[in-house]
């Protein structure tokens, strides 16, 4: 069986047509990617905006807890540390050590089980670490900064130092850190419980968020995880389904213009065999009075000057050929009509090796024929189909100068049930591309042929409603493949 592929266009007109087939489906190709690209930038920009909001109110609600701290702690260090000390020492003084562990022991107290890294307090007079739970930073200067000066001046703020991105969840990555720091004022309480507007120093709490912080990371990874899933697999859904069915668009646009093609070479064979057909008319009655007339001339000259009638012979011969020739170009312009009955295709096999028998053993061809005993019969008309086969046959003979091996053999395909014919040669065979020409009417390599033979057993097939093909290689020989409904 002869193996499909896909067409090649070289024709720069059809190459033209194909794109203008194909063009509005590849504009809605484009338009599906770009949505699909749209689409996956917006869930990106999406994802951000949720962590980033999630984000915000992580830190708000931090803020917020650590300046209701800071102010409870600003009420415990008044009331339980600076006037006990007050009372009791005259002065704060917290280079004293026992002052500097009270101070200590009711920070602690006032923080226990809250989740705070470290506290600071700095002295209101000049910007120095007074007391932190971190021994290493008392006495250090100039630490607090910019919203240092703003809590002195009685404003409370926050400062948030943070590093990592999403990019922190990859291995090997630096994990996401995040640190609020609260400044407020430290002020005087009075009876009322109220802060007094004297400010002795200012308190620094800092938190340590980044477990929250990486949860947010975890959460903006998942979300962009999860919208990559989703669009890889709905890009690879219509990548699939683009794919199919560019497939099938561009499938669709071949068979137009291969039936566009089949049209118009029908209309132009229509043509050429109208003027095929007036020619070879034209022609057949004057060369049979030639022939005639050559066979009178034969006769008086074989009685006047034995010896030279073989002058008469070579017309008699010559247009006995024209008039061969005549007749395939008839047979070509005007097929006959088919004229349907069930027959044995082995039957009909047998008759046309019968007639080629005396010519293989001529040329040393050897025969090897498998005819299943029990076909089924197939309608066709036995005539035109013994030319169609008697056709391939003397092209197989002709193929085969030096002798060589000839395969006959006819069955039943699996597929559908067809019967099919294989006619297989060892001979010079053909390139491919002398193979895709040899079924159009003229085409022949041959000194003396018309190029008829094969167009005809084609349109003899075709006519039976089948189909006809070859695979040949150059020295390899062909194999001729007919297959009937």
């Amino acid at each position: 069986m002869t193996k499909k592929s896909t067409p090649t266009i070289n024709d720069p007109q059809q190459l033209e047509q194909l794109r203008a087939g194909l063009m509005p489906f590849q504009l809605v190709k484009y338009f599906s990617f770009t949505s699909l690209a749209v689409i996956l930038i917006f869930t990106f920009v999406l994802s951000w905006i949720i962590s980033n909001n999630a984000r915000s109110v992580m830190l708000n609600q931090s803020e917020a807890y650590s300046l209701l701290l800071a102010e409870n702690l600003n009420q415990q260090v008044f009331r339980s540390f600076v006037l006990p000390t007050v009372v009791s020492y005259g002065k704060i003084a917290l280079s004293n050590p026992a002052q500097f562990q009270n101070l200590d022991r009711v920070v602690r107290n006032a923080t226990e089980g809250m989740k705070m890294q470290a506290v600071t307090i700095y002295d209101s007079t000049i910007n120095i670490i007074s007391y932190s739970t971190n021994e290493e930073q008392v006495g250090k200067k100039d630490m607090g900064g910019l919203e240092y000066l703003k809590a002195l001046a009685g404003t409370p703020n926050s400062q948030i130092v943070s590093s990592g991105s999403v990019l922190s969840l990859l291995p090997g990555a630096a994990p996401a850190h995040c640190m609020l720091k609260t400044f407020i004022p430290f002020r005087q309480v009075r009876d009322d419980k109220r802060s007094a507007d004297l400010i002795m120093g200012v308190i620094e709490i800092t938190q340590d968020l980044s477990r929250e912080y990486s949860a947010i990371m975890q959460l903006q990874g998942r979300i962009i995880l999860v919208s990559f899933l989703v669009m890889a697999i709905l890009f690879l859904v219509l990548l699939t389904i683009v794919s199919r069915a560019s497939k099938i668009m561009e499938r669709k646009v071949h068979e137009r213009l291969s039936l566009e093609e089949k049209l118009n070479h029908a209309e132009r064979l229509a043509h050429l065999g109208t003027m095929v057909a007036t020619v070879s008319h034209e022609i057949k009655s004057p060369l049979g009075i030639v022939r005639s007339t050559a066979e009178i001339l034969y006769n008086r000259i074989k009685k006047v000057a034995p010896g030279n009638e073989n002058l008469a012979e070579i017309i008699v011969a010559e247009t006995t050929r024209l008039n061969n020739i005549v007749m395939k170009f008839l047979d070509f312009a005007r097929p006959q009509k088919v004229k349907l009955s069930p027959f044995d295709i082995n039957d009909i096999l047998g008759k046309a090796l019968h007639f080629i028998d005396a010519k293989l053993q001529e040329q040393g061809i050897a025969l090897e024929t498998n005819f299943p005993s029990h076909m089924r019969k197939v309608s066709i008309d036995p005539d035109l189909f013994y030319r169609a086969l008697l056709n391939i046959l003397v092209n197989a003979i002709q193929a085969m100068p030096e002798g060589g091996l000839l395969r006959i053999s006819t069955g039943i395909t699996d597929s559908d049930g067809s019967v099919f014919i294989s006619i297989q040669d060892s001979g010079i065979g053909m390139s491919e591309e002398k193979a895709a020409e040899i079924f159009k009417p003229f085409f022949t390599d041959k000194n003396r042929g018309t190029g008829l033979g094969l167009a005809i057993t084609k349109n003899i097939v075709e006519q039976h409603h089948g189909t006809i093909s070859v695979i040949s290689s150059e020295n390899e020989g062909s194999t001729f493949t007919i297959t009937l409904p």
